[in-house]
């Protein structure tokens, strides 16, 4: 259990051998947390984990050099202390949330554990009055200010040439199939067939409430069928699509989306003015399917715009048909 905020001890009154003990079990938790990413990339991206077991490994030197100069300090037992424990000691992003972060952002976020432990060896080297331990701390302190020439070293031994610019691609690929893919599909779905219903309602009603009530219940139904649907239909683990929990949320949230845009507007109660509010966010709308799809799925600009413009004027022109009819 991670103590409260009250009962974590302040940097400043911790005692040389504490000092030395947190850095013992910071490097420790730090060598984890390349492995994990390590692992986590190793099917995909082995080039950038070979990369990450390398500063493992440095992680590990490190706590052996603390682990001596404890013993020869201190003796063998070490005391039990980690970064909860010292109040406004830096923390490190939970290792299970690295399944949803980006190839990037994994890179940045090893830069910014080697810099927040440079501070931490800079601070620590103040704090001791041994001078070995100085020493020691004052090293691992270089040693860390270094570490980003050392993954740059690493990452030219293990990515070579063009190997980094080819994982990139690969994981741009993924995030087009896991996330861009679904939540398209899910805009689309929600823009253009939410279109029939709501102005078919709106032009037979000249109600604003009722229409209102029509595309809330269209948006939200067709959010939760499409994401369900995307989630259900294929796991992801033959056609390589990503998990289907975010492919569901993809295209969940962005059917809804698509669907409320039209239909919020009719929260206003004057009928016309609502509506041509109403039909301009339609333009809105498809004008963002288009880009999208121009943007990540390398459609050419005026085919997109010619699908989306014609399947959105003869759903809209279908709906507007029924309802005036």
């Amino acid at each position: 259990m991670i103590p409260g905020l009250a009962n974590r001890r302040r940097f400043s009154d911790l005692s040389e051998q504490e000092i030395l003990a947190l850095a013992i079990s910071s490097e420790e938790d730090d060598a984890r947390i390349y492995r994990s990413y390590a692992e986590r990339l190793r099917k995909d991206y082995p080039g950038t984990a070979a990369v990450f077991d390398g500063m493992a490994a440095e992680e590990d030197t490190h706590r052996r050099w603390l682990i001596e100069r404890h013993k020869a300090r201190f003796g063998e037992v070490i005391p039990l202390i980690r970064r909860e424990h010292v109040a406004g000691f830096y923390a490190r992003r939970p290792v299970w949330l690295v399944e949803n972060l980006s190839l990037d952002r994994i890179r940045g976020e090893a830069a910014a554990m080697e810099r927040e432990a440079e501070a931490f060896y800079k601070r620590a080297a103040q704090s001791t009055q041994d001078a070995e331990t100085r020493k020691l701390l004052g090293d691992l302190a270089a040693a860390e200010a270094k570490h980003e020439a050392k993954a740059g070293k690493l990452s030219a031994e293990h990515l070579g040439e063009g190997a980094k610019e080819d994982e990139d691609s690969a994981a741009h690929r993924q995030f087009i199939l896991t996330w861009v893919q679904p939540g398209l599909a899910g805009l689309m779905d929600g823009s253009v067939s939410t279109l029939a219903p709501i102005f078919a309602t709106a032009f037979a009603t000249h109600d604003t409430a009722t229409t209102l009530t029509v595309g809330l219940a269209a948006a939200v139904g067709a959010g939760i069928s499409m994401g369900f649907t995307e989630a259900a239909h294929d796991d992801g683990v033959i056609s390589g699509r990503g998990s289907p929990v975010k492919r569901g949320i993809a295209s969940g949230v962005m059917t809804m989306l698509g669907g409320l845009g039209h239909a919020l507007p009719y929260l206003i109660p004057d009928f016309w003015t609502a509506t041509v509010l109403a039909i301009a966010i339609v333009f809105v709308e498809l004008w963002a399917i288009v880009w999208i799809q121009n943007r990540y799925m390398e459609t050419p600009f005026l085919r997109a715009t010619f699908q989306v413009v014609l399947g959105g004027a003869l759903v809209f022109a279908a709906g507007a048909l029924i309802g005036g009819g």
